[in-house]
């Protein structure tokens, strides 16, 4: 299957790669950096250098690997976190989650791409009572830093789920932690192994009907019930050392 994975060099992009290419699919895996172009060349991965808030530069990408599923992991965060950088770092995370979304979706209805997978978050639900589903509102009522998160979550799921000629499934995730991210330890709920994340793209490429699926550990927070049913979602999963 040729598989176009939007965030090739990201903290999931990278733990994703190795079941992708461990499956034999054929990969497409952009990235800003020329450095981390060659790096994904050597591993198997055929490289697209673009920047996701150039529409034009993301549909001739697109077009270019004419794949059959689209994986969006595409964020804009800081590699070690830093408290004081919290406030601008999400605000172009939101940006990215609203343009960059919109650019790859054009791109996708453009290519005829028929499956989407996306990332998500599982932390914008509106406070209720835990654990939260699914069918459980966002909070639009939000303020200050987590208002911009929301919208920018609420903005992305809206771009994913808008094109009813595609098979959309966004992914909830929890909070990560694992390598390359900003917690070695499980944090706090919803929590998620980085490889968890990964797996659970990757398991999404051929299973699921198309929607949204919280893919957490069940510490309270969220259920990710209707992963484990639908996709088969294991929060134990983890990539051999």
């Amino acid at each position: 299957m040729r598989v176009f994975l939007a965030g090739a060099s990201g903290v999931i992009g990278r733990r994703l790669l190795p079941l992708l290419l461990g499956a034999g699919h054929q990969v497409t895996g952009t990235t800003r950096s020329q450095e981390r172009a060659a790096q994904l060349r050597s591993a198997g991965v055929t490289p697209a250098v673009v920047d996701v808030f150039d529409a034009m530069a993301v549909r001739q990408a697109v077009l270019a690997a004419a794949p059959d599923v689209v994986i969006h992991q595409l964020t804009d965060l800081p590699d070690v976190l830093e408290p004081s950088a919290m406030a601008a770092a999400l605000a172009r995370n939101a940006r990215l989650r609203l343009e960059g979304t919109r650019n790859l979706m054009m791109a996708v209805r453009t290519a005829g791409v028929r499956r989407v997978i996306a990332q998500s978050i599982a932390w914008a639900y509106a406070e209720g009572t835990p654990p939260y589903r699914e069918s459980d509102p966002l909070d639009n009522a939000a303020q200050g830093d987590r208002r911009v998160t929301v919208d920018g979550v609420i903005a992305l799921e809206a771009l994913v789920g808008g094109a009813p000629e595609v098979e959309s499934l966004v992914l909830r995730y929890g909070r990560l932690y694992g390598p390359n991210t900003w917690s070695a330890d499980r944090t706090a709920p919803p929590a998620l192994h980085v490889d968890a994340a990964a797996h659970a793209a990757f398991v999404a490429i051929d299973r699921g009907a198309p929607g949204i699926y919280n893919i957490a550990e069940e510490d309270g927070f969220v259920t990710s019930g209707k992963a484990r049913e639908q996709l088969g979602f294991d929060h134990a999963f983890r990539l051999p050392l």
